[in-house]
C-alpha cells in the first residue's frame, strides 16, 4: 500500500490507477470502514482510502482535538484489506490558506435532524468531500448508510454539481447486539456499552409498527424518545422521514427511514433503519 501525503502526488498516482474507488474516512478504523473497502474493491480496479480529521465539520465544544488518531493500526488494517493507496494529507496540505473562503453550502436539509444540533456540520462535510473528490478524482465512492443524512447530502451534491462520480451506499455494520459500528463507540464505558443497543431496539420496534401499518408517526416517535429518556439518554431526535428525500413523512408513504440521535453519557450515537412497506 502506497502512502500519499500531497495533492500533487495523489494526482500523479491517480493517472495510472485505472477505474478507481474511493473511501473517505477520518481514521480510527473499524469493521464498518473495512466493509466500505470491501465494497469498493468489488467495483473498481484499485481502491484509495483517505484519512483526514476535518476540522470544518466539528462544532464548538465537539471532540476535534480528542478524536482518536490511530494511524499505525489503521495502516495495518488497510494493508490487510488490500487497499492500494492511502491519501493522508496534513491539514496545511488540504487547507493551505488555513481558512476556507469558498465552501459548499448544502440546502436546508443541513439544518434539520443532526444539522439542528450541529450547526455547520454538513457544510464542513460537503466542502471537504468536494475537495477530496477534486483531488482523488475517483470513478466511484463508498459511503455507509449509518450516516444516512450525510449520505443523502453527498448524493444530492454530486447530482446537483454534475460530478462524474457514482456514490455507492453500503449497509450499516453492526455488532452482534445491533449497535451500529462507530469510532465514537470507544468513548462508551462498559456500563454504557451494555445499554447502547437500546437505540437500535427502538428503531427496530418502530420499523415493525410501521410495517404493520401504523401511521401515527408522532406517537411512535414520542414512545421511542420516552423509552430512551427513561433509561438515562439525552435525546436529540427520533424522526420518521421519507427515505429518498428526507422530507417529513406523511401517512401511507411506502419508503420511510427512522432516524435517531441521542447521547449516552458523553457519547453521541446516531442510527437509522429503512422501512419499505
Amino acid at each position: 500500500m502506497e502512502i500519499i501525503r500531497t495533492v500533487a502526488a495523489m494526482r500523479a498516482w491517480r493517472r495510472q490507477a485505472g477505474k478507481l474507488a474511493f473511501v473517505p474516512t477520518m481514521g480510527n478504523l473499524h469493521a464498518g470502514h473495512l466493509a466500505l473497502v470491501k465494497a469498493a474493491r468489488e467495483h473498481a480496479d484499485k481502491v484509495v482510502v483517505s484519512i483526514f480529521v476535518n476540522r470544518l465539520q466539528f462544532g464548538q465544544g465537539e471532540d476535534f482535538g480528542a478524536y482518536p488518531r490511530t494511524f499505525d493500526a489503521d495502516c495495518d488494517k488497510l494493508r490487510a484489506a488490500g487497499v492500494d493507496a492511502l491519501f493522508f494529507p496534513e491539514e496545511q496540505e488540504l487547507y493551505p490558506r488555513v481558512r476556507q473562503d469558498f465552501n459548499v453550502e448544502p440546502p436546508n436539509i443541513q439544518n434539520e435532524l443532526c444539522g439542528a444540533f450541529r450547526p455547520g456540520h454538513f457544510r464542513g462535510v460537503a466542502t471537504v468531500v468536494t475537495k477530496l473528490f477534486n483531488i482523488v478524482q475517483p470513478d466511484l465512492a463508498c459511503f455507509g448508510k449509518k450516516d444516512f443524512q450525510q449520505l443523502h447530502v453527498i448524493r444530492a451534491m454530486v447530482d446537483d454539481l454534475n460530478s462524474p462520480i457514482e456514490i455507492v451506499p453500503v449497509d450499516t455494520g453492526r455488532a452482534d447486539d445491533g449497535l451500529a459500528l462507530s469510532s465514537r463507540n470507544g468513548y462508551l464505558s462498559a456500563e454504557e456499552r451494555a445499554e447502547a443497543p437500546r437505540l437500535y431496539r427502538n428503531l427496530t420496534r418502530l420499523q415493525q409498527r410501521l410495517q404493520d401499518g401504523d401511521n401515527d408517526y408522532a406517537t411512535l416517535e414520542q414512545g421511542a424518545r420516552d423509552d430512551l429518556a427513561q433509561a438515562g439518554w439525552t435525546v436529540d431526535y427520533v424522526e420518521i422521514r421519507q427515505a429518498d428525500t428526507l422530507a417529513v413523512a406523511h401517512a401511507g408513504e411506502k419508503r420511510l427511514v427512522v432516524l435517531a440521535a441521542a447521547r449516552l453519557g458523553r457519547t453521541r450515537l446516531i442510527d437509522n433503519i429503512e422501512v419499505f412497506r
